[in-house]
């Protein structure tokens, strides 16, 4: 436990998430699966990206699709072309208006929480010995 001399460095932090009748469905780690498959454009080599397995990623990609009733990834089965998954339009979108919303919710927990740990620390300065 930090002395008064070694006052601890306070952080608000917010979490940001999509939920379906109460269910996670939606969430940074999600997000940046689809990013990864737009980006590498298989899921193969979006599961090496993330450091995750190939069926890890199919299974967490189906379970969203499922979830929001919407298809986020269409995939081109054999054939020997270098892209052979990419977003649909709606993948596309859900992906970047979810990063709009998690950098928006960061930004006013952190414009609103401020004044909050100035006067936190401004206390600890007052009551120190």
């Amino acid at each position: 436990m930090p002395s008064r001399l070694q006052s601890p460095v306070i952080t608000a932090r917010a979490k940001v998430w999509l939920e379906a009748n109460g269910e996670y469905v939606f969430g940074l780690g999600i997000g940046n699966i689809l990013k990864a498959v737009d980006q590498e454009g298989s899921i193969k080599a979006a599961a090496e990206v993330v450091g995750k397995s190939y069926r890890h990623i199919w299974t967490r990609i189906k379970e969203t699709e499922r979830a929001l009733g919407l298809s986020l990834v269409e995939t081109t089965v054999g054939g020997h072309q270098p892209r052979r998954s990419e977003l649909t339009r709606e993948a596309q979108a859900l992906v970047r208006k979810f990063d709009r919303l998690h950098r928006r919710v960061h930004q006013l927990v952190e414009k609103e929480s401020s004044s909050m740990l100035r006067a936190i620390g401004d206390s600890r300065e007052t009551t120190a010995p």
